[in-house]
Parts: structure tokens; sequence; C-alpha cells
């Protein structure tokens, strides 16, 4: 075999049957093994194996549960993945360059309706709210709301959303989640661990989770804003990805 018909790493990664059912699911939502492992219905070892090649290629990181440091939960990296897609088509032929696709229209009647949850609703489900509203627009009906409600938005993410992303939302107050349970969502995205745990069982579906970390750990130094930089970025990434999938909510 020559150097140019190599076959590309990524259709290596993800060309196994197992491998793929995982990325697939991690698609969806970021994933513990256990339950990774319950639903391809394979051994945790084996499981545990190609999720460490998929690591090991750069397309799943994992981090370390908020609820339980024992557990990890496991996220793909999506935008690697189109990277990565885009230069396999250029490898086989320069005719098959991708280019970006824009965002589908909402082809269903009327809006999708989202909510976001994380426990103090004081940082990052508000700032998931604010960024999903500002790219759907009125597409989407957006709501956010805690497990345990804070007193008020934090500080620093009413900054962040203001000197970033020309969003304020300083006028805004944590809601709890209770408030939440007369109403009917099409897409639920838990954003910290301890909130996923404390969802009731049989409500609020169907879900997604992203294991966001907590911009709030750890000490109020000059340093903590940056924290909530990361955070908003990496929410605003996600959002973003979160979007196209929408555009084909109960379209079947």
């Amino acid at each position: 075999m020559t150097d140019g018909a190599a076959l590309p790493e990524f259709v290596r990664l993800v060309s196994h049957p197992l491998r793929w059912q995982l990325i697939a699911e991690l698609a969806r939502s970021d994933l513990r093994v256990r339950e990774l492992v319950a639903i391809v219905d394979e051994p945790q070892n084996l499981v545990s194996y190609h999720l460490r090649l998929l690591r090991d290629g750069g397309l799943v990181s994992a981090r370390r549960s908020s609820f339980d440091a024992r557990d990890s939960y496991y996220h793909l990296d999506l935008e690697r993945c189109a990277i990565a897609l885009a230069d396999v088509g250029v490898a086989l032929h320069p005719a098959l360059r991708m280019a970006p696709v824009p965002s589908a229209p909402m082809r269903r009647s009327g809006r999708v309706s989202v909510l976001f949850v994380c426990s103090g609703n004081s940082a990052r489900s508000p700032i998931a709210e604010a960024l999903l509203r500002r790219h759907a627009g009125n597409r989407v009906h957006v709501s956010s709301a805690g497990t345990r409600p804070k007193d008020r938005i934090h500080p620093h993410a009413v900054r962040v959303l203001r000197e970033q992303y020309d969003i304020d939302i300083e006028a805004q107050a944590p809601r709890p989640l209770d408030s939440t349970r007369s109403r009917r969502f099409d897409r639920v995205v838990t954003l910290c661990d301890k909130a996923r745990e404390a969802l009731p069982d049989g409500e609020y579906w169907p879900r997604a989770h992203w294991s966001i970390a907590d911009p709030a750990a750890g000490d109020e130094s000059r340093s903590s804003y940056s924290r909530y930089l990361s955070a908003a970025a990496e929410i605003d990434t996600r959002v973003r990805q979160l979007l196209p999938s929408l555009s084909t909510e109960k379209e079947d």
C-alpha cells in the first residue's frame, strides 16, 4: 500500500462497530462508562478499552463527576470530528472539500421548547439559556432552572455575557425547577452532574447531559473570572452544536 492510499486515522478509529456505537451515543449526551456499558451491552473492560482508543485519538475526553469523583463523564468533541471528516474528504479527492452548512430553518409548526438545568441556576444554565436565545431567536422557546436555586445570578456570569456576547441578564433571577413542572419541554439539558442526579425519575424527558465544570468551584480570586470565560465558551460551542438537532425535532 502506498502512503497516498493509507487509511486515515479518523476512519480507522470510527470504522470499528463498537467505537462507532460509542461515539453515536456520546454525540447525544455526555455519559458514564456504566451507562455506555448498559447501552451497548458489552463488558465494561471492552468498552473502557475502546474509549481509551477514542481518547488517545483525540475524539473523546473525560471529566471527573462533580457528584461522585469516582465517576467520569465522557464527551465527544464534535468540532474535532467535523475537522477530521473534512480532512478525510480532501484526502480522497480535492472535489470532496466540505463547505460549512448553514443552519437549517425550523420546519415544524410552533417553537421547540428547551430547558437548561443546573444546581443553582446562577451561572451555567442561565448562560446556556441566554446563548441559545441569541443563536436561535424566536425559533426556540428556552428557559433555565435550578434544583437548588441561588439568591442571584453570579456577577461573573452577568459580566461574561455582557462583555463577550453583548447580552444583558442582570435583571434575571434564578428560578426553581419546581416552577417548570407544569410545562412540557422538547429537550431538557442538564449542565452539572449534581443536577443530573437530582432530576426526578420519570420527569423532564427527553434528556441530554453536558458535564460542564462549575466555574464557581474554588476560591474567588482574580483568576476566577477566567473560569466563567471558559465555561461560557464551552457552553456556546455546545449550544451551536445543539441547534441543528433542534431543527428536526418532531418532524417524524
